[in-house]
């Protein structure tokens, strides 16, 4: 089966929630169990979050988008912001001893661990995750 679904999300926390229905869109599309939408609704969400929280500041004239596309027994999930930003390479690594107890820094080691492949483009304002379904 092949698809592509396109999402617009305002930069603001209300329209993280739409993130969910998307989810269940591609769970009714493509039959994944719940451990596998699990998955996904943590990487996902965090993508999204970080596009309209830190990409685009919650400024609600930005827009995140999420483009889902099946093909070939892969989803890729993309999302792109329209900040200015930033270099992942840079982001301190949460697994080290000085940053274990901090309340936030671990979404982009989650992202990586659970996608089956995740990478940044367009200066950081682009992540592509791939799942082989």
């Amino acid at each position: 089966m092949s698809f592509k679904i396109t999402y617009e999300l305002s930069s603001t926390y209300e329209e993280l929630e739409r993130v969910e229905h998307l989810l269940n869109e591609l769970q009714e599309k493509l039959g994944f169990d719940d451990d596998f939408y699990a998955r996904l609704m943590l990487t996902v969400s965090e993508a999204a979050t970080n596009a309209v929280v830190h990409g685009n500041e919650l400024d609600a004239s930005k827009k995140a988008t999420i483009v889902a596309e099946a093909e070939n027994e892969v989803l890729t999930i993309t999302t792109t912001d329209e900040g200015s930003g930033f270099v992942p390479e840079e982001v301190p690594n949460p697994l080290e001893e000085e940053n274990l107890l901090k309340a936030s820094g671990r979404g982009l080691f989650l992202m990586q661990e659970y996608a089956d492949e995740a990478d940044y483009l367009n200066d950081g304002r682009t992540l592509v995750l791939k799942f082989k379904l």
